[in-house]
C-alpha cells in the first residue's frame, strides 16, 4: 500500500480522485492549501504527491523543490487546468514525475500514479548520491536541493554505460561532473581523454579525432593515432560539443553508432570501445533548429542528460564553496589557514557570479593574494570590479527607491572604501566591454560579420571572450 498526498482546492475532483486511488489500495491524504501541504511532507511519509501547479496561497511550480526534497523524496505529479509547454519543461526538469493536464480524467492520472509507485518499489537508494565514493567529489561542493539533484543524477549515469549529456553555462563545472561520471564507472582506472571542440581547427578535426596514416596529407610522415582511440575502454569527453563542426557530426555519429572508424588515408576499420560524455553550453536544440546541429547526433548524445544550474540559482552553496577553495589555495600557497569577516560571505552572496564558480574561484585566488598574510578576508581584499559592481547597483536601487534623494556614496554604505577613480573607471569599462559582446553575439550570426560590426580582429574579440568567461556563439566563418 503506497500513501498518496493530493494538493488541490477542487472538492468534486479530489473526492473522484480520492476513490479512484482507494479502489487500487492506496491511503489518500488531501492538502487544500500549500502551507498545510508542507507541513504534511515534512511530517509524513508520501510515496506519490499529486500537485496543482497554482494554489491560492501561492504557486505549486516553487513549492515543488521543497515537496521534493522532504524526508520522504515522493515522486511528484505536476497537474494544471490550463497547459502550458514551458512550465511542462521546467516541471520536468525540476524533478517532477509526470505534468498533466486537468482535463485527463481522473483514471488516467491513476496510471501515471501506477507507473510512479512501480518505479518507486524498483527504487533501491531513496538518495543515489549515497553510493558515489566520496574523494571523486571532493571539489564538487555544495548541499543544496539543486546539487543534491544532481549528484542523483550523476550517480544513475555512472551505473550505466550510456552517453551523457552535459549541459550549463561557462563555468558551472561540467568537466568536474564528467569526471566524477568516469571515476564512479566501471571505466573508472582508464584513460579519461579531453577534446575541447572550441580549439580544434576545422580543417584538423577529423585527423585529431580519428588520426592519420603516414602520407596522408602534406607533414604526415608518420602514422599518428586519433583521440577515439586512446580512448579505448575509457570515456571520451566531447567539452563544448556543440562547436563540433557540421561536416565532422555525420561521420562522428556513425562512430558513436558502430563504435568503428578509418584513419585519415588509411582503408583498414578500427574499433575503439569507448564511453562518450559530451558537455555543452550551447542550446542544442536552437542549433538543430538553425541547421547548426545535427538532429540525429543530438539524440545520440542525449542518452543521459544532466544539467547543471548556474552557481546563482543555487547561492546558498557560495560560503561553502569559498571555504572548501580558500583552504585549497592557502595550502597550495604555503600559507596559514584564513578566517572570514561577517559581511565577507554577504557581499559574496550578493553578486550573481555570470562566471558561475570558475569567476568565484578566480575571485578567491586574488582575495588570497591581495590578504597574503592577514588572518581574515574582507571584503576589501575582492576583485574591485566585484567590490565596484555591487557598489553600482546599490546605488542605482538607491535612486529607483528616491529619485529625488541624494546620491549615496559609491561605495555603497558609509563608511565603505572608496575605489580608487583608475580602478572604477576600470570597472566601468568591462563592463560595457561585457554587455557589447553580448549584444553582438545576438547580432553577428559568425565570426566574419562580428569582426566586421566591432571593428576588432578575429583574435582580439576571442581574447575578450576569454577574459569575460563568455561562450562565444558565433558560427566559424
Amino acid at each position: 500500500m503506497a500513501r498518496i498526498l493530493i494538493i488541490d482546492t477542487n472538492q468534486p475532483f479530489l473526492d473522484t480522485l480520492s476513490r479512484e486511488i482507494c479502489h487500487m489500495g492506496h491511503q489518500v491524504t488531501a492538502a487544500d492549501s500549500l502551507r498545510q501541504a508542507r507541513a504534511l511532507a515534512a511530517s509524513s511519509d508520501f510515496d506519490v504527491v499529486f500537485l496543482n501547479a497554482e494554489m491560492p496561497d501561492g504557486s505549486g511550480m516553487d513549492a515543488l523543490p521543497a515537496i521534493i526534497e522532504a524526508p520522504s523524496f515522493p515522486e511528484v505529479i505536476i497537474f494544471t487546468d490550463v497547459g502550458d509547454a514551458d512550465q511542462a519543461e521546467l516541471a520536468i526538469k525540476m524533478g517532477a514525475w509526470d505534468y498533466v493536464e486537468r482535463p485527463a480524467t481522473a483514471r488516467a492520472m491513476a496510471l501515471s500514479l501506477v507507473r510512479a509507485i512501480q518505479y518507486r518499489a524498483r527504487k533501491i537508494h531513496r538518495q543515489p548520491h549515497t553510493t558515489l565514493n566520496e574523494e571523486t567529489l571532493k571539489d564538487i561542493v555544495g548541499d543544496s536541493p539543486q546539487m543534491k539533484r544532481c549528484l542523483d543524477r550523476l550517480a544513475l549515469s555512472a551505473g550505466s554505460d550510456a552517453n551523457v549529456l552535459i549541459s550549463g553555462e561557462t563555468g558551472v563545472g561540467k568537466e568536474l561532473f564528467a569526471w566524477a561520471i568516469h571515476n564512479n564507472s566501471r571505466r573508472a582506472g582508464k584513460r579519461f581523454v579531453v577534446v575541447d571542440c572550441a580549439a580544434l581547427p576545422e580543417t584538423l578535426v577529423e585527423s585529431i579525432l580519428f588520426g592519420y596514416e603516414r602520407g596522408a596529407f602534406t607533414g604526415a610522415d608518420k602514422s599518428q593515432s586519433g583521440l577515439i582511440k586512446r580512448a579505448d575502454g575509457g570515456t571520451l569527453f566531447l567539452d563544448e560539443v556543440g562547436e563540433l563542426p557540421l561536416s565532422v557530426q555525420k561521420s562522428f555519429l556513425r562512430v558513436l553508432q558502430e563504435h568503428k572508424f578509418r584513419q585519415v588515408g588509411g582503408g583498414q576499420q578500427l574499433r575503439s570501445d569507448f564511453r562518450l560524455i559530451a558537455a555543452t553550453n550551447r542550446d542544442l536544440d536552437v542549433m538543430v533548429q538553425r541547421h547548426r546541429f545535427r538532429k540525429d547526433l543530438l539524440f545520440r548524445l542525449r542518452a543521459f542528460s544532466l544539467e547543471l544550474p548556474p552557481l546563482r540559482e543555487r547561492i546558498e552553496d557560495v560560503p561553502a564553496i569559498a571555504i572548501h577553495h580558500v583552504d585549497k589555495l592557502c595550502e597550495s600557497y604555503g600559507l596559514n589557514g584564513k578566517t572570514f569577516s561577517p559581511d565577507f560571505f554577504e557581499v559574496l552572496k550578493r553578486y550573481q557570479w555570470p562566471g558561475n564558480v570558475r569567476e568565484l574561484v578566480n575571485a578567491l585566488e586574488r582575495s588570497v593574494s591581495a590578504a597574503r598574510h592577514e588572518p581574515v578576508l574582507f571584503p576589501k581584499h575582492l576583485p574591485v570590479y566585484i567590490r565596484v559592481h555591487l557598489a553600482r547597483a546599490s546605488v542605482e536601487q538607491g535612486q529607483q527607491a528616491t529619485p529625488n534623494s541624494p546620491l549615496p556614496r559609491l561605495g555603497g554604505t558609509e563608511g565603505a572604501v572608496l575605489p580608487r577613480l583608475v580602478d572604477a573607471r576600470e570597472a566601468a569599462i568591462a563592463e560595457l566591454e561585457q554587455r557589447y559582446l553580448k549584444e553582438l553575439m545576438t547580432q553577428a550570426p559568425d565570426m566574419r560579420q562580428a569582426c566586421a560590426i566591432s571593428g576588432l580582429s578575429r583574435s582580439r574579440l576571442y581574447a575578450l571572450l576569454k577574459k569575460y568567461n563568455l561562450p562565444s556563439c558565433f558560427r566559424l566563418s
